[in-house]
């Protein structure tokens, strides 16, 4: 282990905190280091994974466009929550 050489750091490091970096961002300072060019792809796919998960065995066809399932309507359940009354976005 003395041969040991720590790598160089090659991902961009990030002053602060996840939140103030976003921040940053929103305020034209920068890209963020978590933008939704790459979060929104990446937390498509983590969707992907745990519908497989919840039904195993089922194929999934997946509309990426409209995030959604489409031959399994009950899996959209687990894609997009159901508001409560009175409640909305």
């Amino acid at each position: 282990m003395k041969a040991y050489k720590r790598p160089p750091k090659t991902i961009p490091r990030i002053e602060g905190s996840h939140e103030q970096d976003w921040l940053r961002a929103c305020k034209g300072q920068g890209v963020a280091c978590s933008n939704f060019d790459y979060s929104g792809p990446l937390t498509e796919m983590v969707v992907a994974g745990n519908l497989a998960m919840r039904f195993p065995g089922e194929k999934l066809m997946w509309d990426g466009d409209n995030m959604k399932v489409t031959n399994l309507p009950e899996a959209n359940d687990y894609v997009h929550r159901r508001y409560r009354q009175g409640w909305t976005l």
